[in-house]
């Protein structure tokens, strides 16, 4: 017994059973389940409900049955699945928003674009619809292969003959192992008519392809911005497309506008979509909707906006298109099995593969027509013999004892075949008349001449062209309609920055990462020593580090300390209040957890002979060609390649010919010129720019000029501007020379600025706390020295982050409590904003020199890193 068990073990390779079985059950999702045959467009389970429906004889002009019974017929027969997956089929086959020629009338609850799910299977009906009995035409005329079903009892069709190009007509989606399909729907007419170009001209190019099929054409209507991703998909098989809903902008006599949406993208749930846009008018993303309804019924879709009096209509909508379903893209990937393969076809492939079908098809057809009809002239063949040997014929009939005695005669004396032996003895004694005998005369003359035609067809594949061509025909006279979709061009094209005002803004991010725009005319200035403004309203945890003026249309790039790089239009960013916290940067961007960002630097265009430059907390520096990160994707690029333990800290805008200043947080700092740093690919790691000694790390860096002073900024407050002279040019990579004396009293260094006279300095603490400072009013003194307060800390709070504001000439003076016309800009921006005064500004306190008996040092390490 145990020889018998031992001898069923067989031992296996654990890793070659894994792929083998892996790859057969990829190759059955891949064929029996996911992706379409590229001849009838359709996935085994949408052939089995139309060939089990069409076999039960629910044809459009027969009564609905219940779709229990469909879907039971189904999974007896054809389809080894649940019958969730055959009904949910059959549901979305009768959708008018899910299909652009519904394959099956519904009658009952089958659904709604709202996302509702259709009625149970025992409470449906169904039928075939008219169009679907055209994928069926012809079946019966061994015009298609058949093969066994799943356990081998019954019969089913490999493909339909499929009368028209069902593959693009209706599309497809699926995600089989490895791979995914997503073809549209597009207009039955314009397809067509794009086959038959191919009729008349095989070698048409895709080019020519697309003055008959400009593009999708989806079942809810909608526009398509552009050509380009539909040429780019037609052309390769795959492409991005922009779906917008439509929409009209209204106004009443009050002067108050509404915006009327009647068609949304396809694919996209209404009542979610609503739901979302009520969403953001609750967290006041957007602001200036006082009424939303959806007004649609059984005449159309109609999703009203109401607006206050003071909105631009057009604005507001461009915001909905940015921010909701309003507005998506349509990823086309047209991949489809051909002879069981899937391979990803352009456009003049899928439509050259359905003609190849449809020449197998008419030559199928036309052959079993002639088989038909040479039998029938054979049998009629064998009537003409016995009419003209009636007397004869009829003799030998009753002279015979039996059937096969009298077949057998007939087959002897008139030299007939056994069927024609056999029609004889069937036929009927009326069929002896004169009138019964010129039918047989006029069927067997019209017989000959479909033999002669048909045989034509057969030897001539332009015949087989022709027929295509006009049955194609045919069907377009019959199922044509008006085309849905709306291919936008030219003017229409408008980008959502020429309905953006052009003005300048302050863009805030917050350490825990939300970030807004508001208005330069929000802050106004104070002396030093005041008490500062609430800029926003934070998290008990969390402060603003980031803080910046530019244009509205301007690039916004944004480093994260990862060593990635994302980029927005400002007007992109949300425009909240001064006190409002903004949004989590997540929401614009797709960054990881554990990432933030470490730098922003606001662009107004890529222009040559411009650089990036990079610093990291560990003392890395790297120079890179701003054209380098010319195009950026959504998920953003890798700016700079970091080493582990290190952190992107600081990216500067520079020409090339800078010299830069690196401060750390034991107030050390370093200046070298910019070329001592070659240039180097976008995803380089750079070389060493400070020797950092024991648990000291970079907190900044900036870039200086000859009339610039250094302008230092502790975690308590205090600060100090030293000239530029004291710092000489050294070589990269040394460990730099001192720039502050840090105390218990003053704290480690948190900011380093290269500073003009005119300048001002913005300085945020971590309770959001914001002043804006002259530099002018802020003491000149050495390097070794511990500074003056800049800002009053209370209790345990500290000061965040600095940001430096480049401020006009032209500035009126004022009180106090006035506001200054001054325009600046921060950091490297071009633009400016102006600040807000408060009352109540306090002196700052003076704190006395101290030497530092320190000789000044510097070690060179130009060692890369």
């Amino acid at each position: 017994m145990a020889e018998m068990e031992q001898s069923r073990i067989k031992e296996i390779n654990i890793g070659q059973e894994m792929r083998s079985s892996f790859m057969d059950y990829a190759m059955s999702v891949i064929v029996s389940r996911a992706l379409p045959d590229v001849r009838d467009g359709l996935k085994p389970v949408h052939r089995r409900v139309l060939f089990a429906m069409n076999e039960l004889g629910m044809t459009p002009d027969k009564a609905y049955k219940k779709s229990a019974r469909i879907v039971g017929e189904v999974i007896g027969k054809y389809h080894p699945h649940g019958d969730s997956a055959v009904y949910e089929t059959m549901v979305r086959m009768a959708q008018d928003f899910s299909y652009r020629y519904m394959l099956v009338d519904g009658h009952g609850n089958f659904g709604s674009v709202d996302g509702d799910a259709a009625a149970a299977m025992r409470y449906t009906e169904a039928r075939m619809s008219k169009i679907s009995t055209e994928l069926l035409r012809d079946i019966n005329k061994d015009t298609i292969d058949y093969q066994e079903n799943y356990d081998g009892q019954e019969k089913e069709p490999v493909v339909l003959p499929a009368r028209f190009p069902n593959l693009l007509v209706n599309g497809t989606t699926g995600i089989a192992v490895g791979m995914a399909t997503n073809i549209p729907p597009h207009h039955l007419g314009e397809v067509i008519d794009a086959v038959q170009l191919i009729i008349e001209n095989p070698e048409a190019t895709i080019a020519d392809l697309m003055e008959y099929v400009p593009g999708p054409d989806f079942p809810t209507g909608a526009q398509i911005l552009g050509k380009s991703g539909i040429r780019r998909a037609y052309e390769t098989g795959r492409g991005t497309i922009t779906l917008r809903a439509k929409a009209t902008i209204e106004e009443n006599d009050s002067g108050k506008s509404r915006i009327i949406v009647d068609e949304i993208p396809y694919q996209v749930n209404k009542a979610k979509l609503i739901e979302k846009i009520a969403e953001l008018v609750r967290e006041k993303r957007i602001e200036g909707i006082t009424d939303l309804r959806d007004e649609s019924d059984r005449n159309g879709m109609r999703i009203v906006i109401e607006l206050r009096r003071d909105v631009n209509a057009n604005v507001l909508l461009n915001n909905l298109y940015k921010q909701t379903a309003l507005q998506t893209t349509f990823g086309i990937n047209m991949l489809a099995l051909v002879h069981g393969q899937p391979k990803v076809l352009n456009l003049k492939q899928v439509l050259v593969h359905y003609l190849d079908h449809q020449k197998v098809v008419i030559r199928r057809r036309t052959e079993f027509d002639l088989r038909k009809a040479e039998a029938r002239a054979h049998i009629l063949e064998g009537l003409r013999i016995a009419l003209d040997h009636l007397d004869a014929v009829i003799q030998l009939i009753r002279s015979s004892r039996t059937t096969e005695e009298a077949r057998d005669g007939l087959m002897n004396n008139f030299q007939l075949s056994y069927d024609q032996a056999q029609a004889i003895l069937d036929m009927r004694l009326q069929r002896l008349t004169g009138l019964e005998r010129e039918k047989i005369e006029n069927e067997y003359t019209e017989l000959l001449q479909k033999i002669a035609e048909l045989k034509a067809i057969l030897a001539d594949e332009a015949k087989i062209l022709a027929i295509i061509s006009e049955e194609l025909a045919e069907i377009k006279a019959r199922f044509n309609d008006e085309r849905r979709t709306e291919i936008t061009i030219g003017e229409d094209m408008i980008e959502d920055e020429d309905l953006i005002p052009r003005e300048e803004v302050v863009i805030t991010l917050t350490h825990s990462g939300y970030i807004k725009r508001l208005p330069v005319s929000t802050y106004r200035s104070q002396k030093r020593g005041g008490r500062g403004i609430t800029g926003m309203d934070t998290k008990n945890d969390d402060f603003v580090e980031h803080l910046f003026a530019t244009n509205s249309h301007h690039f916004v790039m944004l480093f994260t300390n990862r060593g990635r790089v994302y980029r927005l239009k400002a007007y992109e960013i949300p425009e909240l209040g001064r006190t409002a916290r903004g949004v989590p940067v997540i929401n614009l961007i797709q960054i990881e957890k554990g990432e933030y960002i470490s730098a922003i630097i606001p662009i107004e265009e890529y222009v040559q002979n411009r650089y990036l430059f990079f610093a990291t907390k560990n003392g890395i520096v790297k120079r890179s060609s701003l054209d380098a990160f010319g195009n950026i994707r959504r998920g953003g690029l890798f700016a700079i390649n970091l080493r582990e333990d290190d952190e992107l800290i600081s990216v500067k805008l520079t020409d090339g010919n800078q010299e830069i200043i690196m401060g750390t947080s034991h107030g050390m700092s370093i200046r070298y010129k910019e070329t001592d740093v070659r240039m180097m690919g976008r995803t380089a790691t750079g070389v060493k720019g400070v020797t950092l000694r024991s648990d000291d790390k970079v907190i900044d860096m900036d870039i200086v000029n000859e009339d610039h002073d250094v302008m230092i900024v502790t975690s308590k407050g205090y600060g100090k501007r030293t000239p530029i002279e004291e710092y000489r040019t050294q070589t990269r990579g040394g460990v730099g020379i001192k720039t502050l004396n840090v105390t218990d009293r003053n704290g480690p260094v948190v900011g380093l600025k290269a500073v003009a006279s005119d300048n001002d300095l913005m300085i945020i603490t971590v309770s959001g706390v914001i002043i804006r400072l002259s530099v002018s009013d802020i003491s000149t003194m050495g390097r070794n020295t511990q500074g003056v307060r800049l800002i009053r800390i209370q209790n345990e709070e500290e000061v965040a982050t600095v940001a430096k504001i480049e401020v006009n000439d032209e500035v009126e003076e004022a009180d106090d409590n006035s506001i200054e016309e001054s325009v600046g800009s921060i950091t490297d921006a071009p633009t400016g904003m102006e600040m807000d005064q408060d009352e109540g500004d306090y002196e700052a306190e003076d704190v006395q020199d101290l030497e530092d008996p320190e000789h000044d040092a510097e070690i060179d390490d130009p060692e890369e890193q």
